[in-house]
């Protein structure tokens, strides 16, 4: 089902879920209270119907890798199994344009601990939706290398050595491209390193 599943930690693959939104509605709310609520709301969301009431496809499919279906029940599955929920998430710069919006989403604990994502939301029928991780507002390299060590020490499929000598290539990356393959879920990288440390 993941095509990246042995070699890209489980981090890389639960953005959605990290960040997803909630449906929400009220009257007299204005969008930005109904952004931040949704955003505080779903960050620890288990609930598999969060992915397609509240992302796109775009969205989905940018942060599981995959494409059409296939993107929509990997962020089902990943929201249900819910193993890096942040403990809270705070929402700030949230800015509105017409149907368009932006805002930034702070992590404490879980895959994403330190780290502050910008997410582009976009209007659809009334609801707001994740349309885009637009990039890091503050990027917490450390915090980002320790949760990936530990998730690729958690794989039974990569041994320790191999495990270790990844982290330590991850090292060694530059903080644009160690953005950039979070971003992208590009594993490019991570299969070059494992191949390198054979």
């Amino acid at each position: 089902m993941r095509k990246l599943h042995l070699l890209l930690p489980s981090v890389l693959l639960t953005l959605a879920l990290a960040v997803g939104l909630a449906a929400c509605g009220g009257g007299g709310e204005s969008d930005e209270d109904k952004i931040v609520s949704a955003v505080e709301t779903a960050a620890t969301s288990t609930d598999p119907a969060v992915c397609k009431e509240t992302e796109t496809l775009n969205f989905m499919e940018q942060t599981t890798g995959s494409s059409g279906k296939e993107a929509e029940e990997e962020c089902e599955a990943e929201a249900k199994a819910g193993e890096n929920n942040p403990d809270s998430v705070a929402v700030s710069k949230v800015e509105v344009d017409g149907g368009k919006a932006t805002a930034n989403a702070a992590f404490k604990g879980g895959s994403f601990n330190g780290q502050t994502l910008e997410i582009a939301l976009v209007e659809e029928d009334g609801d707001w939706k994740l349309d885009e991780v637009a990039g890091f507002a503050k990027f917490d390299r450390g915090e980002l290398t320790s949760v990936l060590s530990e998730k690729l020490e958690e794989e039974d499929a990569i041994e320790p050595r191999i495990a270790s000598c990844i982290v330590e290539g991850l090292d060694e990356i530059p903080d644009e491209a160690l953005e950039s393959l979070v971003l992208t879920n590009d594993s490019q990288p991570i299969v070059e390193l494992a191949e390198s440390c054979e």
